[in-house]
């Protein structure tokens, strides 16, 4: 692992603090994809894991965004890659830009052109594409993707070792609505619960402002980012910032990401210079004149030379001349030439002149200059061609940075934010402000001197900040009408731009109900005032609207007589989500739209900062009333009561018809849902019938290495292995033969037999490896337990009849274990290794464990007892009649002189006998393989024991 990973993977740790998820016995996981059209990284956070990339099956970081269809079968990445050589119809990559797209789309052309094997067509009813594979099978780029993101899931499954169902997912800052709304649909096909949609370069920004929080202050600084990759490049100029945020009660200061402007262009990448070098190595191939036809007319060989330039292309960022050479290009031609960087760079001249457009347009949209760029940090594959980079260094002033994972921060960043989204994590939180990069308006007739007048209103303005809520009133509307939901004006883009965003059309709302709700409302003497349809543009960039509704005020002078606890409440709740009026808004929409329109409203982004400063007012406003009432007590008290004001609100129909592509619904759902169950069905049984396969294919092939070696062909009788090694034989035979194409339960149940006739075999084996060592240990048992008694006995403490019994017990349960241990040696010294086995070594193991817990019992007993009386004063005369025998130094065992004096027998806590004997013995610990005595220096003291051996054997067993 290189240094900048591990300090990348110590940080990550620091960051993230796991806590526990609470319902779930297996933790809690959560993934991020970051699906190119090029490429997918796959990353994820689960307990214990702060961060990581997860691998594909080749053990990769990246996997190529490909997905092929061959023979009934489909495969992903370097699979299909290989799929693309043979078949390039049947595989399928560069497909994320077709979402949410016609067929007239300009992207969709251009594709279509740069690719012209595929077979795409129209679906009228959708106004979107198809790509059909045969005269019956189509798929929708909706459900290609959707199997991409399925195999991503798949990787991060295996990575984290549990299921996962909830990512982030990342996507073009440039996408829009429908496109947004199509990847949604993806991710559901594919099982997959959307968190949030994050744009790419906020997903970088989080990332890289995540390892320098230390260097955010109070102070907004700006960064650009330059990202270009396989298909598309983007400029983000963003700013970090420490800002102030009140949320549930508590002021907290949270570094802040903010995006400020963006720039990109949707065809500028390095797929457009991998064509140019594809096209060049064709032609330089058809001026060989090798083959009477031109290679461009062959897909195969065009596959093959795309495959070669874009290798090339990648060789070329770092050297000045690289060979492209291809065996067997056309009719077994061989093709070789040399191919420099300044060639590549005059093809691609045109290209390179597009390099700053997106860094003006980000500096536009963001309304700042260069000189207040702090650093422009480059991102992508693409950004480490040198033209590029010379290109961006004419323009910009500032250094170029490299100091972030170019393939891997938005994988990263994305990650990060589905920790923070998850129920199962607490991350560092790290503030993300996302913008609006098309503005989008409402439109709708007015009727003014008997003409039709269009009246538009900004909803979202370019750059406005998201997520956020906002309401438009409409006013003098007795009937039912419509409005409008567009894109406003995009003239800060160019028009081959606008022009791939498609329909600049997103929907029409149709309102039923009113006249009969204002009926209602005049009847119980309530005044109109207008009716409010509210949108959320959510984390996701997504426009929904919320509902519409009319809302009516009427006076009351008592509350409680007009109005009930529920109605007041509502109100309430409602004032307090209501939000703030942006005043120069309502003056400019005063303007535009007279009486027939309201200003649009934007919510409050933090509702208990809103709610506290309201209560100030609320608290100065009745001071102020109590002062007037203390000035005026003479006045009556009828003037004193003010009306109330009840806020009636009436939900008003809306009915919403979506313009432009649609995603999908209804039948073709169905039907979309039910095609890839049943790939995902089949690649199932297709793995469960290859792993049968090859485990039946690999035990054969192990079972008749085996019985190649004298040790296993002398556990094995004659017979035995003559019916092994004809049964391998017959398999492998069948296997090769009519059984290729046998189901997995026809695999498992051979491989079942070969088990049934080889068990006793490999037992033999694994009983004959095994045995020495658990003999050895059963010695060593024997011999420390024989010790530990005899020095017990040498203690002459057998007077007393509680410690003679359980001697006799422990001597007892040695003598077992010894004849045991005799008979095992026996048996074994005259039978051949093919004889059946008859001590197994789990039952010596749990023989040797009888006799070391009642080792451990005597000692544990030993270290409380206390003789009687008689015992004790026979010892202690024995004792000073020896007592120049027994003294040996300071650490002999002191035994008192009189009963009178003590009358406990003192036994050292860390021995096993009698130090003060002649025959002093330290504590005893072997180990073996398996189990054995352990004289510990502490034991606790057994809680009950029975009387007799056998029955604490078998509760212990």
């Amino acid at each position: 692992m290189k240094l900048s990973e591990l300090k990348m993977s110590i940080i990550w740790l620091l960051v993230i603090t796991i806590t526990t998820f609470i319902g779930s016995s297996n933790g809690v996981a959560v993934m991020s994809i970051d699906i190119g059209s090029e490429s997918m990284k796959v990353a994820i956070v689960s307990l214990g894991v702060p961060m990581e990339i997860a691998l594909n099956k080749e053990s990769k970081r990246k996997t190529p965004a490909i997905i092929a269809f061959r023979n009934g079968e489909r495969s992903f990445g370097e699979d299909a890659q290989v799929v693309a050589i043979r078949s390039p119809q049947n595989s399928f990559s560069y497909i994320l830009d077709l979402l949410g797209k016609s067929i007239n789309n300009p992207m969709v052309q251009l594709y279509m052109k740069r690719f012209p094997y595929y077979d795409i067509i129209s679906d009228d009813e959708r106004n979107t594409i198809a790509f059909r594979l045969d005269k019956n099978t189509t798929y929708t780029p909706e459900e290609l993707i959707a199997q991409i993101l399925h195999k991503g899931k798949e990787f991060a499954e295996n990575s984290a070792g549990q299921k996962i169902t909830e990512a982030v997912i990342t996507v073009p800052g440039y996408f829009n609505q429908i496109e947004r709304r199509s990847l949604m649909q993806a991710a559901d096909l594919a099982g997959i619960k959307v968190l949030q949609l994050i744009n790419d370069y906020t997903a970088i920004a989080l990332n890289y402002g995540i390892f320098r929080s230390k260097e955010i202050n109070d102070t907004a600084h700006y960064v650009m980012f330059y990202d270009m990759g396989a298909s598309s490049t983007t400029a983000t100029v963003v700013s970090y910032q420490n800002v102030k945020t009140k949320e549930k009660g508590f002021v907290e200061t949270n570094p802040h990401v903010t995006v400020l402007g963006v720039g990109y262009d949707r065809t500028l990448g390095g797929l457009e210079v991998q064509l140019r070098l594809q096209h060049h190595l064709a032609k330089e191939f058809d001026a060989l004149n090798k083959t009477s036809t031109s290679v461009f007319t062959n897909p195969r060989a065009m596959a093959k030379l795309f495959k070669e330039a874009g290798r090339v292309k990648n060789v070329l960022s770092a050297n000045t001349d690289h060979y492209a050479q291809i065996e067997g290009l056309v009719d077994e031609h061989d093709f070789k030439v040399q191919v420099s960087r300044e060639k590549v760079e005059q093809l691609c001249s045109d290209l390179f002149e597009r390099v700053a457009d997106p860094v003006k347009i980000a500096l536009k949209t963001s309304g700042l200059t260069l000189d207040v760029i702090s650093q422009v940090v480059l991102v992508g594959a693409g950004t480490r061609m040198p033209k590029i980079q010379e290109h961006l260094s004419q323009y910009l002033t500032v250094e170029l940075s490299k100091n972030i994972n170019m393939d891997e921060a938005a994988a990263l960043g994305a990650v990060y934010k589905a920790a923070e989204l998850s129920k199962g994590f607490k991350v560092k939180k790290f503030v993300t402000k996302d913008a609006v990069l098309f503005p989008i308006q409402i439109t709708f007739d007015r009727i003014v001197d008997n003409k039709v007048k269009l009246i538009k209103k900004s909803l979202f303005s370019k750059m406005n900040p998201y997520p956020q809520k906002k309401i438009i009133t409409f006013n003098k509307y007795a009937e039912n009408f419509q409005f409008h939901i567009n894109y406003a004006e995009l003239d800060y883009l160019p028009a081959n731009e606008v022009a791939a965003i498609g329909n600049l059309n997103i929907s029409t709302i149709t309102l039923t109900g009113v006249a009969e709700a204002l009926d209602k409302h005049t009847k119980d003497g309530a005044e109109s005032k207008g009716i409010k349809a509210h949108f959320a543009m959510d984390e996701s960039g997504i426009l929904n609207l919320v509902n519409v509704e009319l809302v009516s005020e009427k006076s009351s002078p008592t509350p409680d007589e007009e109005e009930g606890t529920f109605s007041i409440l509502g109100s309430t709740i409602s004032k307090l989500f209501a939000g703030s009026e942006d005043k120069d808004k309502e003056a400019k929409v005063v303007e535009n739209l007279k009486e027939d329109v309201k200003p649009v409203h934007e919510e409050s982004e933090y509702p208990e900062m809103q709610k506290e400063a309201d209560d100030k007012t609320k608290k100065k406003n009745e001071s102020t009333v109590t002062e007037d009432k203390v000035a005026n007590k003479t006045e009556k008290t009828e003037k004193e009561k003010k009306a109330t004001i009840v806020t009636i609100k009436e939900p008003i129909k809306a009915i919403e018809d979506k313009l432009g592509p649609q995603i999908l619904s209804g039948d073709k759902l169905t039907v979309s849902r039910e095609k890839l169950h049943q790939l995902d069905v089949y690649d199932f049984e297709k793995m469960k019938r290859e792993t049968a396969l090859n485990n039946l294919e690999t035990f054969i092939i192990d079972a008749q290495q085996r019985l190649e070696s004298e040790e296993y062909a002398a556990a094995a009788t004659a017979q035995e292995a003559e019916n092994i090694l004809k049964a391998c034989s017959e398999i492998s035979d069948w296997l090769y033969e009519d059984g290729f194409t046998a189901t997995a339960e026809v695999y498992e149940q051979k491989l079942s037999e070969l088990h049934k006739m080889t068990k006793d075999m490999y037992e033999r084996v694994y009983e004959h490896r095994e045995r020495p060592e658990v003999l050895k240990g059963m010695t060593s048992a024997l011999n420390a337990s024989k010790t530990l008694l005899n020095n017990m006995r040498n203690l002459s403490l057998t007077g007393d009849n509680y410690i003679q019994v359980k001697l006799d017990q422990l001597e007892k349960v040695i003598k077992e274990t010894q004849e045991y241990y005799d008979n095992v040696v026996k048996s074994f010294a005259g039978t051949s290794l093919h004889d059946p086995v008859k001590y197994k070594v789990r039952d010596i193991a749990n023989t040797m464990a009888v006799l070391d817990r009642e080792v451990k019992y005597v000692i544990n007993k030993l270290k409380v007892w206390t003789p009687n009386q008689e015992a004790t004063t026979n010892q202690t005369e024995s004792t000073n009649e020896n007592a120049t025998e027994t003294k040996e130094g300071p650490e002999s065992e002191t035994i008192p002189k009189s009963a009178s004096d003590s009358e406990t027998v003192k036994l050292p806590e860390e021995s096993t006998a009698d130090e003060s004997s002649t025959h002093t013995q330290k504590p005893v610990e072997l180990n073996t393989s398996e189990d054995s005595i352990v004289i510990p220096e502490n034991n606790e003291d057994r809680s009950s024991h029975k009387s007799t051996q056998e029955e604490e054997a078998h509760q212990e067993l």
